[in-house]
């Protein structure tokens, strides 16, 4: 226990900005479903949403993105003199910021090969100079780190199936140990077998995988380099993890700068009409003119030249990165609220003629309330729709800001960066595939799972949807 306590006395929370406002959109979101409880006329879509077996799993696969990426967002500084700075330097340096990820992935930050290597390889992809018996041969070299523990190169694929067994094993223990608690206390209350439509098989098989990959990559990151590494020798499972957050914080945070001008613009141009209703569609006609890349590219770069001309604001890289990425957000925010706002305008428009709001507005009832409590309500499948469409879009935004150069810092970890720097290398011989094709499969699970929650969202919330049924 004093060991526990000496280790930790060498560290301190660090929240950056972003971190501070992923924890509070988190909160919102916690605040916004136990509200949900205790509303019958929201609790009843939100019924229809978990019924069907699809949106559980892409409900699960969102959660683990997110769970990643606030475990991410989560930064720690390490002082100095820690007992773990000598053992690990590239995780533990003294003085700096690392998140709670880069803690539980250490083995991936310190296992940095020269250069490129195939997923699961023990051997380099580039051939070197390699000095045998006083003789220099070209050859691929071995690996620093991967397959370490081997005594013989051919034990390999023996090794990478007892990891499979025991990520099997794991994985059973797991799901056996999360549904027993509930079994036992089934069976001591005698309660009746549960006839609800929620699909438990469905949850359960989904749990099963996600703790079976987890349990896999635990078991050989140490071991090998599951996806490969780079050029410059960084594994790129781990790059492709990190990335996880610029992702979600995207997304995320950006639909947070939109809202409040989506939704206080629409409803009152919609509801008041007249003067105010010219001015705003002036405001997002002539915003919507512009061409939006050349738009965030201009924001981006004179950005990029006010934080270097004021270089002293930052005390870090990781701060001066965390600047650029939360700016990236408000401008994708700034630049991307009209479409909604659009839809609320014309919603609002057809909300403001209807008998409960007409009766509202003849007993007297202020505007303001109106719009609150009669208007904003009806327009929620409205909001939660667009919301789960413009995370996927703004997703594929921040990958093609970063693949043309105007994304987020260089420093920081993107799938945009990581398409950008595998471009290059798609049209040599042997092809460097790995890179690529680890940005494309997890950017892809993300919005595929996004979009699919969208369009049960849409199912469920819509009420022209509801008609048809």
């Amino acid at each position: 226990m004093t060991n526990f306590f000496n280790y930790v006395s060498y560290l301190k929370f660090a929240p950056l900005w972003t971190d501070i406002l992923l924890y509070l959109l988190i909160f919102m979101v916690m605040v916004f479903f136990l509200s949900i409880r205790r509303n019958p006329t929201m609790l009843e879509p939100w019924k229809k949403v978990i019924q069907r077996p699809l949106n559980i799993v892409v409900m699960m696969l969102l959660s683990l993105f997110i769970l990643i990426a606030t475990i991410d967002s989560l930064h720690i500084e390490v002082l100095p003199n820690h007992p773990m700075v000598k053992n690990y330097p590239n995780t533990y340096g003294a003085g700096q910021s690392k998140s709670l990820l880069d803690l539980l992935l250490k083995d991936a930050i310190e296992h940095q090969e020269v250069s490129y290597s195939a997923p699961f390889a023990l051997y380099g992809f580039n051939k070197e100079n390699i000095t045998k018996n006083g003789k220099i041969l070209r050859e691929y070299p071995r690996l620093l780190y991967s397959g370490h523990h081997l005594k013989n190169d051919v034990d390999r694929t023996n090794d990478i199936f007892e990891k499979l067994g025991s990520a099997f094993v794991i994985s059973v223990f797991l799901i056996v140990l999360s549904i027993t608690p509930k079994w036992i206390f089934n069976k001591i209350s005698k309660k009746k077998k549960n006839t609800s439509i929620f699909p438990r098989k469905t949850f359960l098989v989904t749990l099963y995988f996600i703790f079976f990959i987890v349990s896999f990559i635990g078991l050989s990151l140490s071991d090998y380099h599951i996806l490969g590494t780079s050029k410059i020798g960084e594994d790129v499972l781990y790059e492709a993890i990190k990335s996880i957050r610029t992702g979600v914080l995207i997304g995320t945070l950006t639909t947070l700068v939109m809202l409040p001008f989506a939704i206080f613009l629409g409803i009152l141009a919609g509801y008041l009409r007249g003067w105010i209703d010219d001015v705003i569609q002036y405001l997002y006609t002539t915003l919507s003119s512009i061409p939006g890349v050349l738009l965030i590219a201009a924001s981006v770069l004179s950005l990029q030249v006010l934080m270097a001309s004021h270089s002293n604001w930052f005390v870090s890289m990781a701060e001066r990165s965390d600047a650029r990425l939360l700016a990236l957000c408000i401008i994708l925010g700034v630049t991307s609220w009209t479409g909604l706002c659009r839809l609320l305008r014309a919603e609002a428009l057809k909300l403001r003629e209807i008998d409960y709001v007409l009766a509202a507005r003849s007993l007297g009832v202020s505007h303001f309330k109106i719009m609150l409590k009669h208007l904003l309500p009806n327009m929620s499948h409205i909001i939660l729709i667009s919301i789960a469409l413009d995370f996927s879009g703004l997703v594929l935004a921040e990958a093609v800001l970063s693949y043309i150069g105007v994304g987020v810092d260089p420093t920081s970890y993107s799938w945009g960066s990581m398409i950008n720097g595998a471009r290059l290398e798609m049209s040599r011989i042997p092809v460097v595939w790995w890179s690529l094709t680890a940005a494309f499969i997890f950017m892809f699970t993300l919005v595929l799972s996004a979009n699919i929650f969208a369009d049960s969202l849409r199912d469920a919330f819509d009420p022209r949807m509801r008609d048809q049924k």
